[in-house]
């Protein structure tokens, strides 16, 4: 079925890329949008746009009964989730379907799948995928929990079944710390996820977090498009991403490609995803979970490859086949991506709320910058704090690793704090430059002191301002007279 008129279910960022892909295909398309963001750019560039009511997610961006009504009265033909909220709801995707319309993604059955870690685990191990040593069933109190643990080894790690995001995980280094962070983990994963279950697994030292993007289409063909590193991380969750890793080789390359296809087999997979794997310094890989959505770091992908993921989820939603095989798929340069949050990297990169006072964005040849804001407006609190994905294309790393740090230094941001200086401190530290930093990059090597300089706040302000007027004034020319007519060289060489 060819999609006529599509609803993105999102906001910022990523909802407007995604109107963007589907403007190019022709597709009429409408914005949804919450009291804190009837200003936003995406809301703008639809062809439609509805409030669906107030700033809080769950009285608008969770609300499905509003979403599915928009749907009907503005006759969309289908729905794409976005990344986040309701992305990965298999409640959301069924109502979607019996609704009638279009959902892009995979089955709410795959979802749901591959949604609980420990039913995920167990589907794909019949597959030959390797799994992290560890309890394959949900811990039911402190003794069980002793016994796999001791059976194991220490240290451990203790994660939340329908978990993500790095909520309800603890690291246990000790016996004696078992009690305590086994109770933490429980409370944590019914608060965020109204799931108390969890599991336990050895603790992998020193890994890398590796990823391979997947397309799947209802014709049982499914390719993988390589990996990306996402080894830089704050409490969990990916700060800079790239593709393809300079800790993969072909072989490694491969094999986890290979593995992440038969994940997709072992659900039965639709549309774009992602394997997640973890991967020990002798280059052992072992399963961690699936995202079945798009992910925030797609763009390094595409930039490596030349595929419009989004445009193929929409295809393969509407029916058709993967138009390239596996062999069609080839690296091309390197990519890079970091994440433009409204943290503060000097403060346990808590959130920045507040104004974008200044808000100008780095360009050049290989330079995307994918952002929901402009000049002026809120970082609201509702939200999750990201402001941009700046992501650079090179032929080499060293290449794009050059352009990065350009990049950053381009960025002008004054209202909020940012994580730039952090990124652009890790573009320079000699353990990212040589590709041998893990997980615990900024555990090892972070000091939010190595961010701090000799000037102060009103002096880099300043210092800003006067950079900014430079740039919108660089081009502008002279300053002419009354009645004088600008001077050409064109004049020079007329025949």
């Amino acid at each position: 079925m060819k999609i006529k008129k599509l609803l993105v279910a999102n906001r910022g960022e990523i909802s407007l890329r995604i109107l963007r892909t589907a403007k190019e295909l022709g597709i009429q398309t409408i914005a949804v949008y919450s009291d804190a963001d009837q200003g936003a750019p995406y809301v703008r560039f639809a062809d439609e746009a509805v409030g669906i009511g107030p700033s809080n997610a769950s009285q608008s961006y969770l609300h499905i009964e509003k979403i599915l009504e928009v749907a009907k009265t503005f006759k969309a033909d289908a729905i794409h989730p976005g990344y986040g909220f309701l992305s990965e709801n298999p409640e959301f995707a069924r109502k979607i379907i019996e609704s009638g319309l279009i959902f892009i993604g995979p089955t709410p059955e795959a979802m749901a799948l591959m949604g609980n870690k420990l039913a995920a685990k167990k589907a794909v191990s019949d597959y030959g995928i390797p799994l992290v040593p560890g309890a394959q069933t949900p811990i039911q109190h402190l003794e069980n929990a002793k016994m796999v643990a001791e059976k194991i080894g220490y240290p451990i790690l203790i994660k939340a079944s329908a978990g993500g995001g790095g909520k309800g995980m603890r690291i246990v280094h000790h016996p004696s710390e078992i009690n305590e962070q086994l109770e933490r983990a429980i409370s944590e994963a019914q608060s965020s996820f109204g799931d108390p279950s969890v599991f336990i697994e050895k603790l992998i030292l020193s890994p890398k977090h590796i990823e391979i993007q997947i397309l799947a289409d209802h014709h049982q063909n499914i390719v993988h498009l390589f990996e990306r590193e996402c080894s830089i991380q704050r409490r969990h969750q990916k700060v800079i991403e790239e593709a393809p890793s300079p800790f993969v080789n072909a072989e490694l390359r491969a094999a986890m490609g290979k593995a992440a296809v038969l994940v997709a087999k072992a659900c039965g997979y639709q549309g774009a995803g992602t394997v997640e794997f973890i991967v020990d310094k002798d280059r052992n890989f072992f399963f961690l979970e699936m995202n079945t959505r798009l992910q925030v770091e797609h763009p390094v992908t595409e930039m490596i490859t030349g595929v419009d993921l989004v445009k193929e989820q929409i295809e393969i939603a509407e029916g058709n086949q993967l138009r390239f095989t596996q062999s069609d798929l080839k690296i091309n340069g390197h990519a890079l991506e970091v994440r433009v949050y409204a943290e503060d990297p000097q403060n346990n990169f808590l959130p920045s709320t507040g104004q974008l006072k200044t808000y100008i964005t780095p360009k050049g040849p290989g330079i995307r910058v994918d952002d929901g804001y402009v000049e002026g407006m809120e970082i609201p609190v509702y939200y999750d704090p990201m402001i941009a994905k700046l992501i650079v294309y090179a032929e080499n790393r060293s290449l794009a690793i050059e352009k990065m740090k350009r990049a950053i230094e381009e960025y002008r941001i004054i209202g909020v704090k940012t994580t730039l200086s952090f990124c652009h401190w890790v573009m320079k530290h000699e353990s990212f430059q040589s590709g041998k930093f893990t997980t615990g990059f900024i555990e090892d090597y972070f000091k939010p002191e190595m961010l701090q300089d000799n000037f102060s706040t009103e002096e880099l302000e300043i210092a800003a301002l006067i950079s900014t007027f430079h740039l919108k004034t660089q081009n502008a020319g002279p300053i002419l007279q009354k009645d004088q007519k600008p001077k050409s060289p064109w004049r020079k060489n007329r025949i």
